[in-house]
């Protein structure tokens, strides 16, 4: 057996506590299966959250601190590395895009702009450039960067199952001009196909549905519970509580039958890349 590699505790702050969750783990003589045991997490969850891959949520914080008998040492202190930032990313969404590649199954309500993961460099430029006008060209392409680092995840041997539902105006909205639209949305129909994803369109004809107000992205795991995410201007919130997420699921499917079949969908999507590129697209 080849040697333990220790966690490099100076790292990052995951990293910190993670070196501290295993020295103290092992110090009280508890497995890692036993540390999980009672808790909603599963081994392989805390083998990462060990390694510093992941970061520890305030459920687990306050199990880990009853069943080590820290005095509320973990749940006082995962705060920070909550906030520990993900290069490139907002402080609140960063730990969702650390979430992303772990998950099992991503579904997306896209209402307004094509999801982080679709998008290419030149429509994540725009959007990035529109939010922080006053910002220098460096922190706008850091941004871009790590936006576009996030979709490798399609690259995986067992990506996450991809289900998005989008507004038709998503489609016909001009961000950026026409050949450059069209490139965005022939990226999403060439990425939905390649890697099986699912995709719906919401037509503009549609009625009232779920979900006329704001994002939302559903994560499940093999080895934790889903979650929620949800976002506004300058902020968003990591939802975990089974009751709510349990409400938004529902809502997700009560959107799906509101939305158009995926071969529909795919075939609105290269009629409008077409559009702007025939420069006959509407507005």
């Amino acid at each position: 057996m080849p040697p333990r590699k220790d966690t490099d505790a100076s790292a990052n702050v995951p990293s910190f506590y993670g070196a501290e969750l295993r020295f103290k783990r092992e110090s009280a003589g508890l497995t890692l299966e036993q540390l999980a045991e009672g808790s909603f997490r599963g081994v392989p969850f805390l083998s990462q959250i060990e390694r510093g891959e992941r970061r520890m949520p305030p459920d687990l914080a306050r199990h880990v601190d009853e069943k080590l008998g820290t005095d509320g040492f973990f749940e006082r202190r995962c705060e920070d590395a909550r906030k520990a930032k993900q290069s490139g990313h907002a402080e609140y969404f960063a730990d969702v895009a650390e979430m992303e590649p772990y998950a099992e199954t991503i579904e997306e309500w896209a209402p307004m702009l094509v999801p982080g993961l679709l998008q290419t460099a030149a429509y994540a430029r725009a959007l990035t450039r529109a939010a922080m006008p006053r910002a220098l060209d460096s922190e706008i392409e850091k941004k871009v960067s790590a936006r576009m680092a996030r979709a490798r995840l399609f690259e995986r041997e067992r990506p996450p199952e991809y289900w998005v539902i989008a507004d038709e105006s998503l489609i016909r909205r001009r961000i950026l001009a026409p050949e450059p639209m069209a490139e965005q949305l022939e990226h999403i129909a060439g990425v939905v196909r390649a890697t099986r994803s699912v995709l719906q369109i919401v037509p503009e004809t549609a009625a009232a549905h779920p979900f006329m107000m704001g994002m939302a992205k559903v994560m499940t795991f093999t080895d934790a519970p889903p979650v929620v995410y949800t976002e506004s201007l300058h902020s968003g919130q990591l939802i975990d509580y089974p009751a709510l997420v349990r409400d938004y699921r529902r809502s997700y499917d009560l959107l799906r039958a509101a939305a158009l079949s995926p071969e529909a969908s795919l075939a609105r999507i290269d009629a409008a890349a077409e559009d702007f590129r025939n420069g006959t697209h509407r507005h």
